[in-house]
């Protein structure tokens, strides 16, 4: 796995206003931004603002974890999805994570295609 520290971490950097996004929502622990290239009409990031490699080390602590996924329950709701949305975690540069602070993809406004459909 890849290392990545805060200080070359582009979610960090993001969290901490160094460089800009467009959020959508946030919490305490937790932000929520739209992804600069989107896969579905609804592509939202929900990141923790504290930098854990992926979301099995976050798990660490049961609150982030919660909070991001209470988060991910709100940016639904706020896009007018919350009855149709995919969440998406990569872990592992094997299984597509590119970016090594955890974070899930809130996805949806468009049919998935059979391969997605699991």
């Amino acid at each position: 796995m890849t290392q990545q520290t805060p200080d070359d971490c582009i979610f960090c950097r993001i969290v901490a206003g160094e460089l800009p996004s467009e959020r959508v929502a946030e919490t305490e622990r937790s932000i929520a931004i739209r992804d600069i290239n989107p896969a579905a009409p609804v592509h939202v990031l929900v990141v923790p603002r504290r930098h854990e490699p992926t979301v099995g080390a976050l798990a660490a602590s049961s609150d982030d974890l919660t909070d991001v996924f209470r988060l991910v329950q709100q940016v639904a709701e706020q896009e007018g999805v919350a009855d149709a949305h995919r969440m998406v975690v990569n872990t592992g540069s094997g299984a597509g994570q590119t970016v090594f602070h955890a974070h899930v993809h809130v996805l949806a406004g468009a049919r998935f295609s059979e391969e997605w459909l699991l």
